[in-house]
């Protein structure tokens, strides 16, 4: 089974378990944001939460087997129409630059690393409205000489 088709029968099972993406977390027992990248495919899961999740969704061993196997990291070059990826490409375009010069003078010569990593997505209410945190903690990896 593709990744793809994976994911389409995880979104199908959680949607007809009516079943949001954070209670099917805390049946399998992960964090919220990484086990969404695992259905997506954008991540695999160990055996032990994969058991929990296609229990929890009634899914059969194909989806369980292509959730424990290595995702192919990639993505289209284009920038994305869907305005919530977009805006995140967009912070990116802005800022990408400026992140990268503080934690240059904050760290030295490296980069933050999305192996050694988490993301936490929050809501922050607000009476002028409500805002959107979004939490990104990777460890700092220097950059060797040799």
């Amino acid at each position: 089974m593709k990744k793809i088709e994976m994911s389409e029968e995880i979104i199908i099972a959680r949607k007809n378990a009516n079943m949001s993406w954070e209670e099917l977390s805390d049946k399998v027992g992960i964090s919220t944001v990484f086990l969404t990248s695992a259905c997506l495919g954008m991540n695999s899961l160990k055996k032990e939460p994969t058991e929990k999740l296609c229990e929890a969704l009634g899914l059969t061993a194909d989806v369980a087997q292509a959730l424990q196997e290595y995702p192919n990291k990639t993505w289209d070059f284009t920038i994305p129409q869907d305005p919530v990826v977009y805006r995140l490409y967009e912070v990116v375009g802005v800022y990408g630059e400026t992140i990268k010069e503080i934690i240059g003078e904050k760290f030295g010569d490296g980069i933050m690393s999305a192996i050694d990593f988490s993301l936490d997505i929050d809501k922050e209410e607000n009476p002028l409205g409500d805002r959107v945190v979004i939490t990104m903690n990777g460890k700092f990896l220097p950059y060797k000489s040799w």
